[in-house]
């Protein structure tokens, strides 16, 4: 158990800081499978600019690499055009 009050505190912001990194990448995760789950490009296009934002805060945050936000944004656009 920790011993000295700013060990205390620093154990009280890492688990809120955990939580909510946590809901962060988990609705960003949600967001990636709902646009994924679109058949309309006009829908998909419309939705993408969001998701896209929701990555680029992950990587801003380092909750996920800046590679694999590109790489995911990468993707996402892909499929967006793929759409017909």
């Amino acid at each position: 158990m920790a011993h000295h009050r700013s060990a205390l505190k620093r154990i009280r912001q890492n688990t809120k800081r955990r939580l909510q990194n946590r809901y962060y990448k988990k609705s960003a995760r949600t967001a990636i499978k709902n646009l994924r789950a679109l058949k309309s490009k006009s829908e998909a296009a419309e939705f993408l600019p969001k998701v896209i934002s929701m990555v680029d805060k992950l990587a801003k945050r380092g909750s996920i690499h800046r590679n694999k936000a590109a790489n995911l944004k990468s993707g996402l656009m892909r499929f967006v055009n793929g759409l017909s």
